[in-house]
């Protein structure tokens, strides 16, 4: 496996691996892997020649700085971790590297990125746009692998692959959890063995709300998870909306989408938690 931390020797390597003819795979990651990071790497090298994964914590994403002071760094172990699972190639670059000058665009996403956390994270996914775009430029890849815990962050993705006309394949791949059923992130590793604990009630909530949903509205799912989860200690919901897959909008009635889904954010503690549920199973 080969680490590279600038662009330039990146893409000589990359250049001299597309003239054999061989396939790029590429995961881009904010580090701090956990084994959801690890099984879109493996797929990524089972479907690919090659496989190129990004670490790189991205300050344009975060509105809160406080959060992104507090992001875990941990990149030797990560390497490590990469070398068991297939990795070829880790890109790890310095933030001088990807900005050495301040990142003026600003994408327009439209509906997409006017609810949930585009409406309770301002500018967050401006700055997605603008590092997956300057990762993709430095890579140049046949496809692009995107956990569905970040729903939102996915589709946005899919847009903005689409206005830029990259000839990129977006490779959705499925909510990876724990053996009690909370979604695997990064920001797990920040809570305390208390706050884990209650955590699960997140998912726990939202499985359950499935299993009765043909016979409630969607008012009275939306209440339900609502308040099954505030009433654990810690948990606070920011939101939880059930939205069209394609849209992202928030419907009121079952009849208006054949795919529901539902996208919940959780602060448990001072830890921001998301997670997403379809109910397209169960109307």
């Amino acid at each position: 496996m080969k680490i590279y931390h600038s662009i330039n020797d990146l893409q000589q390597a990359l250049l001299l691996l597309r003239s054999k003819g061989l396939q790029i795979g590429f995961v881009p990651t904010m580090g701090a892997l956990h084994n959801g990071h690890l099984q879109l790497v493996e797929r990524c090298s089972h479907e690919n020649s090659i496989s190129v994964v990004s670490i790189f914590v991205n300050p344009t994403q975060f509105n809160d700085k406080k959060d992104l002071v507090n992001y875990p760094r941990t990149l030797e172990a990560d390497c490590q971790l990469l070398e068991t699972v297939g990795c070829d190639i880790v890109f790890a670059p310095t933030e001088s590297e990807m900005y050495p000058e301040p990142d003026s665009r600003v994408f327009q996403f439209g509906a997409l990125e006017q609810v949930m956390e585009g409406a309770f994270r301002p500018g967050h996914f401006n700055g997605v746009a603008q590092i997956v775009s300057k990762l993709f430029d430095a890579v140049l890849p046949d496809r692009a692998y995107f956990g569905e815990k970040d729903f939102q962050q996915l589709a946005i993705i899919q847009e903005m692959t689409r206005q830029l006309n990259y000839q990129i394949e977006i490779v959705p791949c499925p909510i990876v959890r724990e053996a009690d059923g909370l979604a695997m992130s990064s920001r797990n590793a920040r809570l305390t063995a208390e706050q884990r604990k209650n955590a699960v009630q997140i998912s726990q909530a939202l499985f359950k709300s499935r299993t009765f949903a043909a016979d409630k509205s969607v008012k009275e799912v939306i209440e339900f998870v609502v308040t099954t989860i505030n009433e654990v200690p810690d948990l606070r919901v920011e939101y939880f909306e059930i939205v069209d897959a394609q849209t992202l909008q928030s419907i009121e009635d079952w009849s208006e989408t054949e795919n529901p889904v539902g996208c919940i954010a959780v602060f448990c503690g001072e830890v921001r938690l998301i997670d997403n549920l379809s109910y397209a199973s169960r109307i």
